[in-house]
């Protein structure tokens, strides 16, 4: 019991310093020029959307098992008045022994312009067992725009009762 909870310590600290890491270089990237001109400013900030199709592919790391697997994820995401937050539906796949495939309803907040901030609790399914269980996913991305395109890093932390995974990747949008 100690062990575990030990274990769970440093899991729990290590992402919390990954996840503080991340969030601090995707802000701090987010710099403007020294000039107060609306006109430039407009240039910098992307267009919102009221939809948006992604995906995000990711080498996937299990921390109980110490392995590392492939996975996939689909969203649609509408966002909500304009405003800074987001609905939608989420599918994950990850490609190992134990087939996961995670169901969500995704909730999304934007704190700053091209960074968004992703919860999604949902339903777990594993070896073709239908017996869902409860999953949780908290992820980060920071969005570059070309046109309707969006593309850039993508960071995961997510929780099911059989493990803890943890992804970083590259995510891939189309705005709507």
């Amino acid at each position: 019991m100690f062990r575990y909870l030990y274990n769970l310590k440093i899991l729990i600290e290590l992402n919390c310093k990954v996840f503080i890491i991340y969030i601090v270089l995707l802000i701090s990237s987010k710099t403007y020029s020294q000039t107060d001109s609306l006109l430039i400013r407009k240039e910098h900030e992307h267009d919102q959307h009221y939809n948006e199709l992604g995906i995000a592919n990711s080498p996937v790391y299990f921390l109980r098992e110490n392995i590392f697997s492939y996975g996939l994820h689909f969203h649609w995401v509408r966002n909500i008045l304009k405003s800074k937050f987001g609905l939608g539906l989420g599918y994950e796949r990850i490609f190992d022994k134990h087939s996961h495939h995670t169901f969500g309803i995704i909730g999304s907040y934007q704190p700053i312009d091209r960074m968004n901030i992703i919860f999604s609790p949902g339903i777990s399914f594993e070896n073709g067992n239908n017996n869902g269980k409860f999953a949780l996913h908290l992820e980060s991305t920071y969005e570059w725009q070309f046109h309707q395109f969006h593309y850039g890093p993508s960071f995961e932390i997510a929780y099911d009762p059989e493990d803890y995974h943890i992804s970083i990747g590259i995510h891939f949008g189309y705005g709507l």
